[in-house]
């Protein structure tokens, strides 16, 4: 009777012995894979790609340079444009003096120019508070999308508290502090803004941020789009300011 207990209790151990053997093989047979393939990034649009991209050449300039005619303001932005149209940054530039076509309204022509330029430029400067024109600008400017992100002001001699009220909520690049890295900020807020167009695919129609009053004597739509200018800097005293500060 003692060794058919014996044979009995090891007959059950053997059994409880493979039970934890198999029970072991199936946990790891589930484990999870430790290895991991990260997803290759996207390398950046190149600036040649942007320049070349036909998102680009849905509008005729790629910037509106808007500003007084006093002497001083004009070579302003005759420097401006210079550095903008100059290789490697080769862009298109509008300037009034330079671009608007002769025997044509003025209205017509500057209406024009805003809804063929994909980023429009004011150069502030007390010269350009006292002038209609310009005032006329800003305003169609912002009556076409106060929130497309496409208008860049460049303040020069102006302290904060005289940027015009209507476009207090926009970042503003003072170009009296450093002109040089103004001048730079624009260029590189203007290639964001294509790279984006670019990224995006599908240029908008630039009437989507219009209002039905901008410009009622042009009558040309041109394709357009829309991005988050996110390339203005801000510096300490009466330099980049929030306007909404």
């Amino acid at each position: 009777m003692h060794g058919w207990f014996q044979k009995l209790f090891k007959r059950r151990l053997t059994l409880s012995t493979h039970e934890e053997e198999a029970r072991g093989t199936t946990v790891s047979s589930v484990q999870p894979s430790t290895s991991f393939t990260p997803s290759p990034r996207k390398a950046p649009i190149e600036p040649q790609a942007i320049l070349n991209s036909p998102q680009r050449w849905t509008r005729k300039y790629d910037v509106l340079v808007c500003h007084s005619l006093v002497d001083s303001d004009t070579e302003e932005a005759i420097r401006l444009v210079s550095f903008l149209e100059n290789s490697p940054r080769s862009l298109r530039c509008f300037l009034w003096h330079r671009d608007t076509c002769p025997g044509g309204a003025v209205s017509t022509e500057l209406c024009q120019a805003v809804q063929d330029s994909h980023i429009r430029v004011l150069l502030i400067t007390p010269h350009f508070l006292e002038d209609d024109w310009c005032k006329y600008m800003m305003h169609q400017i912002l009556a076409e999308g106060p929130m497309s992100n496409q208008m860049i002001p460049l303040l020069q001699g102006l302290l904060f508290s005289q940027y015009p009220m209507e476009i207090k909520f926009l970042f503003y690049i003072d170009l009296s502090s450093n002109r040089d890295r103004g001048y730079a900020l624009v260029n590189k807020t203007v290639l964001q803004y294509l790279r984006n167009l670019v990224k995006n695919g599908t240029p908008l129609d630039c009437d989507s941020n219009s209002s039905s009053g901008l410009c009622g004597e042009c009558s040309k739509e041109e394709g357009g789009g829309t991005s988050k200018i996110q390339d203005f800097e801000k510096s300490g005293g009466d330099g980049e300011q929030n306007g909404s500060s």
